[in-house]
């Protein structure tokens, strides 16, 4: 079996991000403890995962995102085979 994300460290900082009430807050936060790389990339999989979800070809993801293809299909496989936490995620965005 693979490496998990359910650890102890990794409660803490789902503990810490739930603490959060304002959007400068969040950014204070993830740029404290990310890079400006590894925020970005993680925005990227979201814009990726909502363009993918409105029917969206990968050529045209690629063009609006500058996400690589490697990254599209990345993304596709979590949104098609994954635990369906990022498609719940996007459901609420659309909901709200």
């Amino acid at each position: 079996m693979g490496r998990t994300i359910h650890t102890e460290a990794v409660d803490l900082l789902f503990d810490a991000i739930q603490t959060l009430k304002t959007r400068e807050e969040y950014y204070a936060f993830f740029e404290d403890l990310c890079t400006v790389n590894e925020v970005l990339s993680l925005a990227q999989r979201i814009e990726v995962a909502q363009k993918l979800e409105a029917g969206s070809t990968y050529q045209e993801v690629t063009h609006d995102t500058g996400a690589s293809t490697a990254t599209i299909s990345r993304v596709n496989r979590m949104l098609n085979d994954g635990t369906d936490g990022l498609r719940n995620a996007l459901e609420r965005l659309q909901q709200e």
